[in-house]
């Protein structure tokens, strides 16, 4: 898929070079990786820096699934506040996790620099913004928790949100001050260039479509040749096929998508001044945000209903601009994409050792610049010797979903009925 048909805004207007080439012939590695996204590239990054030799094997291009397809808002933990994961993961492993994907921004940001990824990065912060009062609340909590953890979070009440964020649509905000935004194709091919300068080789438009274990070493058939490796890693996260049979089950596949303006004038000047990315708390999710070149965009829970110039998708968008900035007027959109969020039903991501030397880290929930770019690293130190015990998270046994293929029919639904409740 190329410049004809783009993954996204962000395929089109990434300065980075695109990285990879079509597998030739059969190939041997230490760590075959599966997957050219956030996860795969950053396990090849860090894996080729210790030493390793390690393959990675897209079926398409670099950064065609979410990462390419991401809102790039890099963002600290999760979606959960830091005393739910605690409760969930316990003393140990939650003030681990906490602390890890507390201090993930700071690291990508960090690979971005070392590598001088061209990503337009910002490290204004990011906000989470109030829908209603009760969502406030629920943003006092986790204020409260961040506080006490010592943490650069800020709360901030009405007045105070709707001056930084350009609209007196919110109820207040909880302002993160570790975060900030990127374009997430420039990061993903980045860290794909960055890999390959390491040692790692990239197949791209090469899909693995077997995967046996051969005595102590694993092949990988592809359509364009076998690569046979001591160790494999499945990085695919929300775009996990059957290649490895009920990998698929274990989390809900959702869409979310985005539409992008053109870009805006003077006039879009006090919409998020300082280039924070913007979600909120509803239950079906909103974000927004300004790039570089001044686009809006707007997206929510769902897929592209439509397409950029008509359709239930552009008139949501169009509707819920008007509603939060009506000194725009009617605005002109650039590009209208969706990609896939894997949602597991605690909202925490998974680590499993699938078999001897086959790992995968999965179920970001919509997290995935961060969580993915730390997960690849783990992988690398896992595969390089590091007790599985020092993993971000325990290593589980694989429990499939409730129900994953009607969920995602059920949420499919109400997002789509979203759309039209909110475009009327």
């Amino acid at each position: 898929m190329g410049r004809e048909s783009p993954v996204s805004l962000w395929d089109l207007s990434a300065t980075e070079a695109s990285v990879g080439s079509p597998l030739n012939g059969d190939q041997t590695c230490d760590v075959a990786i599966v997957g050219g996204g956030f996860t795969g590239l950053s396990t090849a990054l860090h894996g080729a820096e210790m030493g390793l030799d390690c393959h990675v094997l897209e079926a398409e291009q670099v950064g065609f699934g979410g990462s390419g397809r991401n809102c790039g808002l890099v963002n600290a933990a999760l979606w959960l506040p830091p005393q739910e994961v605690r409760k969930k993961l316990g003393p140990i492993y939650g003030t681990r996790f906490i602390e890890a994907f507390g201090n993930g921004p700071s690291y990508v940001f960090n690979l971005i620099e070392k590598h001088q990824i061209k990503c337009e990065v910002t490290r204004s912060g990011t906000v989470h913004a109030a829908h209603s009062p009760k969502g406030f609340e629920e943003l006092r909590g986790r204020h409260e928790e961040w506080v006490r953890l010592k943490q650069p979070v800020d709360l901030l009440d009405k007045d105070q949100i709707s001056e930084m964020i350009g609209t007196d649509r919110f109820f207040g905000g909880l302002v993160d001050l570790r975060a900030g935004t990127i374009n997430p194709m420039g990061y993903v091919r980045g860290l794909a260039r960055a890999a390959r300068s390491a040692g790692a080789k990239i197949s791209t438009q090469t899909r693995v479509n077997g995967l046996t274990k051969d005595g102590a070493v694993w092949k990988l058939d592809t359509d364009r040749g076998t690569v046979t490796a001591k160790a494999v890693v499945l990085g695919t996260n929300a775009y996990t096929d059957a290649l490895w049979p009920g990998l698929n089950r274990v989390f809900t596949m959702i869409h979310y998508f985005q539409l992008a303006t053109k870009p805006l004038d003077e006039s879009a000047a006090h919409i998020l001044p300082g280039r924070q990315g913007l979600w909120d708390t509803g239950p079906i999710m909103f974000n927004y945000r300004r790039d570089r070149f001044d686009r809006l965009l707007i997206g929510s829970m769902g897929s592209v209903i439509g397409g950029k110039d008509k359709g239930l998708s552009h008139r949501f968008a169009r509707r819920q601009i008007k509603r939060l900035f009506p000194s725009l007027g009617d605005v002109e959109f650039e590009e209208a994409w969706h990609g896939q969020i894997a949602m597991t039903p605690d909202h925490l991501p998974r680590v499993y050792e699938l078999d001897d030397n086959l790992f995968t880290p999965i179920g970001y929930n919509g997290r995935g610049i961060t969580t993915g770019t730390i997960f690849g690293k783990a992988m690398a130190e896992l595969l390089t010797g590091m007790d599985p015990a020092d993993l971000p998270l325990p290593i589980t046994e694989v429990t499939p979903a409730r129900a994953p293929r009607m969920m995602a029919g059920i949420f499919r639904a109400a997002f789509a009925a979203n759309q039209i409740w909110k475009s009327l």
